[in-house]
């Protein structure tokens, strides 16, 4: 190495002060700030070659730290390691708890029907039978499948928009008596 070279290292080497204050200034965690200093001293003793006497040493190196900022500001907004933008942070499936309790809901709900309520919605609603065939299978008239089905319907919506236990309770009155 040359007489320039040590010259050049010595004189960047008695700037790191006040590179580190200036380093803070743009970045507020001391660590982040060391990192940038020392990558400013690895540029600029690298580069030392392009430096221009006469001019000041000084500014040159505030220049390439700045610059190396800005650079590195760039390339995290691009990568976001860590962000909240992080893919990992993605979950693959959505956590399946509420439709498992309202799954239940739904259970709890549809056994506390009537059994001839129960019967048709299942065959309709679920096995997509259509009026007349449940209506051959239940032994009784179309008219009668649309009544038991639309009863069947209206009663699963108050049990499930009941907002406590007591009040799906409340409404547990059979209709069993009623020829339908």
């Amino acid at each position: 190495m040359t007489e320039q070279m040590w010259d050049a290292k010595s004189e960047i080497a008695a700037l790191i002060p006040a590179l580190r204050a200036f380093a803070r200034t743009l970045v507020r965690n001391p660590t982040d700030a060391d990192d940038l200093v020392q990558e400013t001293l690895m540029k600029g003793i690298a580069n030392s070659h392009r430096f221009q006497p006469g001019t000041s040493l000084k500014s040159w190196l505030f220049t390439i730290l700045r610059n190396t900022f800005y650079t590195n500001i760039k390339i995290s907004n691009r990568e976001h390691p860590g962000a909240a933008g992080c893919v990992s942070e993605d979950c693959m499936l959505l956590p399946s708890q509420e439709w498992s309790v309202r799954g239940l809901e739904l259970r709890e709900a549809l056994d506390r029907l009537p059994e001839d309520q129960r019967e048709v919605l299942v065959m309709i609603g679920v096995l997509g039978i259509s009026y007349e065939e449940a209506a051959v299978i239940c032994g009784c008239a179309v008219g009668t499948i649309k009544s038991r089905l639309n009863r069947a319907r209206n009663r699963m919506l108050s049990y499930l928009e009941a907002e406590t236990p007591t009040e799906l309770l409340e409404d547990n009155e059979p209709a069993r008596g009623l020829a339908a």
